[in-house]
Protein backbone atom coordinates (compact mmCIF):
# COMPACT_ATOMS: atom_id res chain seq x y z
CA UNK A 1 0.00 0.00 0.00
CA UNK A 2 2.64 2.62 0.87
CA UNK A 3 4.85 1.61 -2.45
CA UNK A 4 1.09 2.60 -4.64
CA UNK A 5 0.99 5.93 -2.52
CA UNK A 6 4.66 6.45 -3.05
CA UNK A 7 4.09 6.36 -6.81
CA UNK A 8 0.71 8.53 -6.65
CA UNK A 9 2.51 11.26 -4.96
CA UNK A 10 6.11 10.72 -7.22
CA UNK A 11 3.87 11.13 -10.47
CA UNK A 12 2.15 14.13 -8.89
CA UNK A 13 5.22 15.51 -8.26
CA UNK A 14 6.38 14.75 -11.86
CA UNK A 15 3.16 16.57 -13.28
CA UNK A 16 3.89 19.57 -11.70
CA UNK A 17 7.28 19.71 -12.57
CA UNK A 18 6.57 19.61 -16.27
CA UNK A 19 3.88 21.87 -15.99
CA UNK A 20 6.24 24.94 -14.44
CA UNK A 21 9.09 23.87 -17.30
CA UNK A 22 6.63 24.83 -19.92
CA UNK A 23 4.28 27.60 -18.39
CA UNK A 24 4.39 30.82 -20.54
CA UNK A 25 5.50 28.75 -24.21
CA UNK A 26 4.09 29.59 -27.13
CA UNK A 27 0.22 29.18 -27.25
CA UNK A 28 0.05 27.94 -23.33
CA UNK A 29 -2.59 30.66 -23.25
CA UNK A 30 -6.15 30.96 -24.18
CA UNK A 31 -7.56 34.64 -25.54
CA UNK A 32 -9.60 35.38 -22.10
CA UNK A 33 -6.14 34.64 -19.82
CA UNK A 34 -4.48 37.76 -22.02
CA UNK A 35 -5.72 40.37 -20.00
CA UNK A 36 -4.87 38.57 -16.56
CA UNK A 37 -1.44 38.02 -17.98
CA UNK A 38 -0.59 41.52 -19.43
CA UNK A 39 -2.10 43.10 -16.85
CA UNK A 40 1.01 41.02 -14.80
CA UNK A 41 3.28 41.72 -17.31
CA UNK A 42 2.47 45.22 -17.11
CA UNK A 43 2.56 46.04 -13.33
CA UNK A 44 5.94 47.58 -12.68
CA UNK A 45 6.03 49.74 -16.09
CA UNK A 46 5.67 53.88 -15.88
CA UNK A 47 3.97 53.57 -19.53
CA UNK A 48 0.71 50.78 -18.15
CA UNK A 49 -1.56 52.52 -21.04
CA UNK A 50 1.05 51.54 -24.38
CA UNK A 51 2.35 48.67 -22.69
CA UNK A 52 -1.30 47.18 -21.81
CA UNK A 53 -1.88 47.97 -25.09
CA UNK A 54 0.78 46.20 -27.18
CA UNK A 55 1.17 43.34 -25.14
CA UNK A 56 -2.62 42.64 -24.90
CA UNK A 57 -2.39 42.83 -29.09
CA UNK A 58 0.90 40.16 -28.56
CA UNK A 59 -0.92 37.95 -27.08
CA UNK A 60 -3.97 37.69 -28.91
CA UNK A 61 -1.63 36.78 -31.83
CA UNK A 62 0.86 34.58 -29.91
CA UNK A 63 -1.23 33.23 -27.05
CA UNK A 64 2.01 33.66 -24.88
CA UNK A 65 3.04 36.34 -22.55
CA UNK A 66 6.95 35.83 -21.01
CA UNK A 67 6.80 35.46 -17.71
CA UNK A 68 7.71 38.13 -15.08
CA UNK A 69 7.56 41.53 -15.55
CA UNK A 70 9.92 42.13 -17.99
CA UNK A 71 12.68 39.49 -20.27
CA UNK A 72 12.01 36.42 -20.80
CA UNK A 73 11.15 36.83 -24.05
CA UNK A 74 12.74 33.87 -25.46
CA UNK A 75 9.97 31.82 -23.36
CA UNK A 76 7.54 32.93 -25.82
CA UNK A 77 9.51 33.25 -29.26
CA UNK A 78 6.24 34.42 -31.46
CA UNK A 79 6.01 37.45 -28.68
CA UNK A 80 10.07 38.00 -29.45
CA UNK A 81 10.37 37.74 -32.75
CA UNK A 82 7.38 40.58 -33.57
CA UNK A 83 9.06 44.12 -34.31
CA UNK A 84 8.08 46.93 -35.38
CA UNK A 85 8.18 49.03 -38.95
CA UNK A 86 11.70 50.27 -38.05
CA UNK A 87 13.23 46.98 -36.42
CA UNK A 88 11.80 47.67 -32.67
CA UNK A 89 10.43 44.82 -30.60
CA UNK A 90 6.61 45.27 -30.59
CA UNK A 91 5.98 43.35 -27.87
CA UNK A 92 6.61 44.68 -23.84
Amino acid sequence: MAKIVYLILLILGLASVIQLVYAGGEKSLRPEECGKACDYRCSETSHKKPCLLYCNKCCATCLCVPSGTYGNKEECPCYNNWKTQEGKPKCP
